[in-house]
């Protein structure tokens, strides 16, 4: 499979979750390069803890956002993520008990960071987004979530 590479179609014009969103596509060509390095199992494993480490702190950035602003569909934004997790928590499991997962992984990442920029962030952009010039937002959650913002 490619490198990811980012495009402007992937922006949502919130500075802030294109940057994270941007983040998360290095975690997905790093290990797609973990994938064939020598020291594949550790980088493997240390980048599927990193990823999902950064991940759950964006989702929760992202569901904070929503939240905000009143986003009127964030529960079901919330099960999106949640199943998520889910498939990537299996995949850890898994990876903790010795399978190599690193190609599955990689696919599904890559697959769903796409999709969901596409359809189910874009849903949210346009209320997120008036809120944030309404400074309704940023600024007041930007020290509890600071790493995220980097």
């Amino acid at each position: 499979m490619a490198k990811l590479v980012w495009s402007a179609d992937l922006n949502t014009g919130i500075d802030v979750i294109d940057r994270q969103h941007q983040r998360i596509v290095d975690y997905i060509n790093e290990l797609d390069e973990a994938r064939t390095s020598k020291h594949k199992r550790e980088d493997v494993g240390r980048i599927i803890d990193e990823t999902v480490d950064y991940t759950l702190s964006h989702f929760a950035f992202e569901e904070s956002m929503q939240e905000e602003a009143h986003y009127p569909f964030l529960k079901a934004h919330k099960k999106v993520h949640e199943l998520f997790v889910s498939k990537v928590a299996n995949l850890q499991e898994r990876f903790g008990l010795g399978e190599d997962v690193a190609d599955e992984l990689h696919k599904m990442l890559f697959t769903w960071l796409y999709n969901h920029i596409k359809r189910d962030d874009a849903d949210y952009v346009e209320i997120v987004k008036k809120n944030i010039q309404q400074g309704n937002f940023v600024e007041k959650k930007k020290g509890f979530f600071g790493r995220l913002f980097g």
